[in-house]
């Protein structure tokens, strides 16, 4: 996880309403605009002071688009799905149901029809009926081979199935085009290197056409794994925000342990907001829950870690929500990171950290680093579609020697500090070796530790599950 932040400042006037009394949660599982006025910049101020009114940011396109069917058409949607051709979904595939289903690609209503998917692809954006355009950087598209293009033949509809066949969802009014796989690479990752995790996992052996088409979703996607509880959707994080009384939201997206030095970002953050003017901003503290790579700590394990983190006071539960963002991570940089901030637009954050090399990765061939380690924080400045977000840039936080704890770099004294990678943090853990004193909570170092511990294999050749946080 990277280190320098930028700040996202949602500036677009809406509607303020009152909001009801807080209520003292710690990992809950259950909507909010923001007015603002900018008032000039005083001489020597480092940023903008805000006059500020409660309200929820709006969704892209409005509303938050939710693709259920209603309870008492459940049984029929069934014994439809029985009578229409059928599409097993792959475990990413079930993830962008999950995805779609739940409004945080809103105001998409189901997998993308070709118009849709060039104008991702070409102009990361969508052009609406009326025509505004909301961001949308990487496609939502499921594929399908050449047999079943032929079993679904002149079927307007389709039946989404789970690896038990049970049916999850219905496409209907279905559109099949052709799909360019090399064209998608190239223009997601900017290169077709072989090695892109996702692209290997998802895109290079799938089908060769893709189907399109507005979701019927019959059953909500569960994974039972202990971790449901905390996989809020948009409208169930809009309702804990207002139960809360908040009146600031900012998201911060990790695929990793929480160290103190992001703890310190979190928390400068929202004295900053306090600063501005905010009452009670509250953290949607988001880790990514659907497909990583293979080295990535795996989320229950990373799940564990985070409520260690609280239970240690290292960041507060009485401002901070902990959910899960179910999106497959794609590791596309400057890309995909348009995604993650748009999407925590729809579940009411207007307030996005984003780190130094968001969604980056090494080079799959070579020893460079895939992305400019600045672009994704500049792209997400100049994006279309989320001119609602400002950009308010931090410092660097690493190590202090001198102080013992995680600070924000000083340039003046750089020998005083140490930078701690992910990978030389994944390092120590394996090795059981402990970080400096204050790098990490001890109960968060000790879930860390614990992890990659477990993967020694015992003698009965069973790795064992984390303990569902």
């Amino acid at each position: 996880m990277a280190t320098m932040t930028t700040l996202f400042l949602n500036l677009k006037p809406l509607n303020s309403s009152p909001l009801p009394s807080p209520r003292k949660t710690h990992f809950n599982t259950s909507n909010l605009n923001i007015s603002i006025s900018v008032l000039p910049k005083k001489k020597g101020s480092s940023y903008q002071k805000l006059r500020v009114s409660s309200g929820l940011i709006e969704p892209d396109g409005g509303q938050l688009v939710e693709l259920f069917v209603k309870k008492d058409q459940k049984d029929e949607k069934k014994k439809e799905a029985l009578l229409i051709p059928r599409i097993k979904l792959s475990k990413i595939d079930l993830e962008w149901v999950h995805v779609l289903s739940e409004g945080w690609a809103s105001p998409l209503n189901g997998f993308m029809r070709e118009s849709q998917f060039l104008q991702t692809l070409h102009f990361n954006s969508l052009r609406l009926d009326d025509g505004s355009v909301v961001n949308m950087s990487v496609p939502i598209v499921l594929a399908i081979d050449d047999s079943q293009k032929l079993r679904i033949g002149e079927s307007s509809k389709v039946a989404l199935v789970d690896s038990d066949d049970n049916p999850i969802a219905i496409l209907k009014d279905i559109e099949i085009y052709k799909h360019n796989k090399e064209e998608r690479i190239a223009r997601t990752w900017g290169t077709t290197a072989p090695g892109l995790p996702y692209a290997d996992q998802a895109i290079t052996n799938a089908g060769n056409w893709l189907i399109g088409g507005d979701l019927e979703v019959i059953e909500p996607v569960n994974y039972n794994d202990g971790l449901d509880r905390f996989r809020l959707s948009p409208a169930q994080l809009r309702e804990e925000f207002t139960k809360r009384n908040a009146d600031a939201v900012f998201a911060f997206q990790l695929r990793n342990p929480v160290h103190n030095g992001h703890a310190l970002l979190m928390t400068d953050t929202r004295k900053r907001l306090l600063d501005m003017g905010y009452k009670n901003p509250v953290l949607l503290l988001h880790p990514l829950g659907g497909y990583t790579k293979a080295d990535d700590v795996p989320l229950s394990w990373r799940m564990k870690q985070h409520e260690k983190v609280l239970e240690d006071g290292v960041l507060d539960p009485e401002t901070t929500v902990v959910s899960i963002f179910p999106s497959p991570m794609h590791y596309a940089g400057p890309t995909e990171v348009q995604w993650h901030a748009k999407a925590r637009i729809n579940a009411g954050a207007n307030f996005y950290i984003v780190g130094r090399d968001p969604a980056g990765m090494g080079h799959p061939t070579e020893k460079r680093d895939l992305y400019d380690a600045d672009h994704g924080k500049k792209v997400l400045s100049m994006a279309p579609g989320l001119e609602r977000l400002n950009i308010l840039p931090f410092k660097v936080a690493a190590y202090d020697k001198t102080q013992g704890k995680m600070a924000f770099f000083d340039p003046s004294r750089p020998s005083d500090f140490i930078f701690i990678s992910g990978t030389k943090m994944r390092t120590l853990a394996r090795n059981k070796e402990n970080p400096p004193n204050g790098f990490m909570c001890p109960g968060g170092w000790k879930v860390l530790v614990d992890y990659y511990d477990s993967l020694a294999v015992p003698e009965n050749g069973r790795v064992p599950d984390a303990v569902p946080a």
